[in-house]
């Protein structure tokens, strides 16, 4: 089974990845190169971010025809109901911005968890390409998930499949944005590690950019640094060995501003993902760093809203 190209398809779509501080947003052949590009600062209002993603729309439909508009938001994305249900650190509208979208400008447009539609990009134009049975984590702020099954994304029974971060790894835990307690994504995301990392006194209380901080120092060799990148892809190791135990994925993707430092994480995270296997009986999935790095997601969400 493969996803069904809408009438028109190879005509440009419009991809616009939203995140907590900035709206990255670009036209996208069918070819999945990005010909126009749009950037602008997340608003921290939710009327104010309807509007922004209108004026980016027609902005970028100003430029070059374009047949349809996907947008990716991080959370939990009710597509049948066309709702962002929970997103944290972002002031999303209570109304189908997709049927917003649509309405005034006439184009197709679809709404789609953000992890979901870098695992698509990766899939159709990455490091996935031609693969089978694909599960994408996207490390940054939290962890983000995707998975492609059968050449199409799975999405579960109302589009909010794949919200992996928030799998309770530690009973009554560390709290978590979502609001329950002992999320994997409190101790193997981003902020983890900046968390982890002030705690060490490696980065100060009032770093503005603990990630960029812990991300040259690791480049320095600083033996801290490394450690806790170490211990972060140990904890990211343990979570995917879980995954892996219930989807038997064929590839494994690591994306997200924290997979920028490369084999430093991924080598702990690999072997972790191997001692953590049930009883040791089964072959753990290649794991590859993502290529299409910020793009995956603006490229795969554009693809999708063409199908």
């Amino acid at each position: 089974m493969t996803a069904t190209l809408l009438p028109g398809a190879g005509t440009s779509a419009v991809g616009i990845d939203v995140g907590g501080t900035k709206i990255a947003a670009g036209v996208v052949g069918a070819d999945g190169v990005i010909r126009h590009r749009l950037r602008t600062e997340t608003p921290g209002d939710a009327a104010a971010t309807a509007r922004a993603l209108l004026d980016v729309v027609r902005s970028l439909a100003a430029r070059e025809d374009i047949g349809a508009v996907g947008i990716g938001v991080p959370g939990f994305v009710d597509r049948v109901a066309g709702e962002v249900l929970v997103a944290p650190n972002l002031a999303w509208p209570h109304e189908d911005v997709a049927a917003l979208l649509h309405a005034e400008t006439g184009l197709a447009a679809v709404l789609e968890n953000d992890a979901t539609a870098a695992a698509w990009g990766e899939y159709r134009f990455g490091a996935a390409r031609g693969g089978g049975e694909v599960l994408m984590i996207t490390v940054g702020t939290g962890i983000g998930g995707g998975l492609v099954v059968d050449g199409v994304p799975y999405r579960g029974a109302r589009g909010m499949a794949g919200e992996i971060g928030h799998l309770r790894v530690v009973p009554d835990g560390l709290p978590c944005g979502c609001g329950s307690r002992g999320c994997w994504e409190v101790y193997a995301s981003g902020s983890a590690l900046a968390r982890r990392a002030r705690e060490e006194g490696l980065v100060g209380a009032g770093d503005p950019h603990p990630g960029r901080t812990v991300g040259a120092a690791v480049a320095a060799g600083d033996a801290l640094a490394l450690a806790l990148v170490a211990e972060l892809g140990d904890w990211l190791g343990q979570g995917l060995a879980s995954l892996v135990n219930v989807l038997d994925p064929g590839l494994v993707l690591v994306g997200g501003g924290v997979a920028d430092v490369g084999d430093v994480l991924l080598d702990p995270l690999r072997s972790s993902l191997s001692a953590h296997l049930s009883g040791g009986a089964r072959a753990a999935p290649a794991v590859v760093r993502a290529e299409l790095g910020n793009d995956a997601g603006l490229v795969g969400v554009a693809d999708l809203a063409r199908r």
